[in-house]
């Protein structure tokens, strides 16, 4: 039976749940998540365990922060003053927005306190800092 090596095209069915249990991303419903193993296109933790993998298994992989999307950097959170926010924007705690970098590159934010003179943002992916468990499941090997 062929086994999955770096390179090859995979597809995976995968339910991801953090480790109070809560579901945070599923394939189910959906086609399979496609992508070539060991490219980067995937968290690190999750790439690693494919190889060996034959169509049709199954596997519990438990994933380290480190090997998922990190820990929470606190250099990614951000007080800017709130007169530079414009007055339709809501500023409401766990609104995600979007700022620009100098680049022109979008980011992706959360507002996580807002005061009478500041708003702090923060660009922390929102699994950072959390060990994360998927139930994959091998579909094919391209």
């Amino acid at each position: 039976m062929t086994e999955v090596k770096p390179g090859d095209t995979v597809s995976i069915h995968y339910t991801g749940t953090l480790k109070d249990g809560t579901t945070f991303d599923s394939s189910e419903g959906r086609a399979p998540l496609e992508f070539e193993v060991g490219s980067g296109q995937i968290i690190p933790g999750l790439d690693v365990a494919l190889p060996g993998m034959s169509v049709g298994d199954k596997k519990t992989v438990e994933i380290d922060c480190q090997d998922a999307y990190g820990p929470r950097d606190p250099d990614m959170r951000q007080a800017v003053p709130r007169e530079g926010i414009p007055a339709e924007i809501p500023l409401d705690i766990g609104t995600q927005l979007q700022m620009q970098t100098p680049s022109g590159q979008a980011v992706p934010v959360v507002v996580v306190d807002v005061s009478e003179t500041e708003v702090t943002l923060d660009a922390n992916h929102p699994l950072a800092g959390q060990d994360l468990t998927f139930e994959i499941e091998l579909m094919s090997i391209a």
